[in-house]
């Protein structure tokens, strides 16, 4: 059960809490990669799924020629990438191809050291559960993408947004605990921090501003504008929620989703500058990183939108945005801990 039964020496287990950040960088690097295969309209390239032998690439022209006739066969191309050539084809796969061998490289280097850390009898009392819990939602997390790219393949030209939303922020909440779990074993394993209200109130207002940013990559809100704090010239959407039914509107219509997203990263601020001052005593550091997060990803935000979603600047926006959720998870633990 993965439990220690006898001691050796787990009043700090620094080795598996350096682990886990070594995971949780992994799973940093995983939703960047993920954010340019959006970017790059790359998320279709590769139209089955196989867990094992998908580790290998097409080697051959032929290998080539038959994945790009599975992609030929998709709405995708037949709406909107006619013509596309081979050349073309290699450069999209590419990054869908780096994005899964990289899921597959975190589920070995979580598995492989967990193993070895349970048969050395090292992991601390009441942690193997939890280390499970998360190894299962890392697998959860392929089938969870897997389910993404299917809403994709017979009708739709791109993923479903909502379905999107779901992987990314299933991926950013693995990450959180990741390195919540790595905090508790650094510091004091026998007695794990609590999740406090202050910290589960900034975790929430956190979690629907990801959602909305989630909701603007699948529906490529990003280029309703250019303008910044206007849009378009008004403060309001052009196209606003008496048009459409309210959370019809809030969901899936382009201009509202970005409106939403641009102006909850304010209360969101708020929540994080009160969350930093709570532990600026406890835990300076965590202070530190969570005001120099979301002071970055404010300016990214904006950049992105009056470059008109570069992609370089997008992808500094989502490694971010990713990194502002390690600094809250550490903001919150330092509040919690006991």
């Amino acid at each position: 059960m993965l439990q220690m039964t006898t001691p050796v020496d787990t009043s700090r287990p620094r080795a598996i809490a350096l682990w886990l950040f070594a995971v949780a960088a992994l799973i940093v690097l995983m939703v960047v990669v993920g954010g340019v295969t959006r970017l790059t309209e790359s998320g279709l390239s590769i139209t089955e799924w196989k867990p094992i032998s998908g580790v290998i690439p097409p080697l051959t022209d032929a290998q080539w020629q038959a994945e790009f006739a599975n992609y030929k066969r998709i709405p995708e191309y037949q709406q909107l990438n006619q013509g596309m050539t081979l050349a073309g084809f290699k450069a999209i796969f590419f990054w869908e191809y780096l994005h899964r061998l990289l899921g597959r490289l975190i589920g070995l280097a979580f598995a492989l050291p967990l193993i070895w850390f349970a048969v050395k009898r090292q992991i601390p009392k009441g942690y193997g559960w939890r280390l499970i819990a998360l190894f299962v939602a890392g697998g959860m997390q392929g089938v969870v993408g897997w389910w993404m790219v299917m809403s994709g393949l017979s009708v739709r030209t791109d993923v479903s947004h909502i379905r999107l939303a779901v992987h990314l922020l299933l991926a950013l909440t693995i990450l959180a605990a990741v390195v919540w779990t790595a905090l508790d074993l650094l510091r004091h394993p026998e007695k794990p921090a609590r999740l406090t209200r202050l910290g589960a109130g900034v975790g929430a207002i956190l979690f629907v501003q990801l959602l909305f940013g989630a909701l603007v990559a699948g529906l490529n809100a990003g280029l309703v504008t250019n303008e910044w704090p206007l849009m378009n010239g008004k403060l309001l959407p052009h196209t606003t929620i008496e048009n459409r039914p309210f959370f019809d509107a809030l969901f899936n219509d382009p201009a509202v989703v970005h409106f939403v997203h641009r102006w909850w990263a304010w209360v969101a601020v708020a929540g994080l500058i009160m969350l930093a001052r709570a532990v600026r005593a406890t835990d300076r550091r965590a202070s530190i990183a969570i005001h120099s997060a979301f002071g970055l990803q404010i300016l990214l935000g904006i950049a992105t939108v009056w470059s008109g979603v570069n992609i370089v600047l997008a992808g500094l926006h989502q490694l971010t945005g990713a990194l502002l959720v390690v600094a809250t998870a550490w903001g919150a633990h330092a509040a919690g801990r006991r």
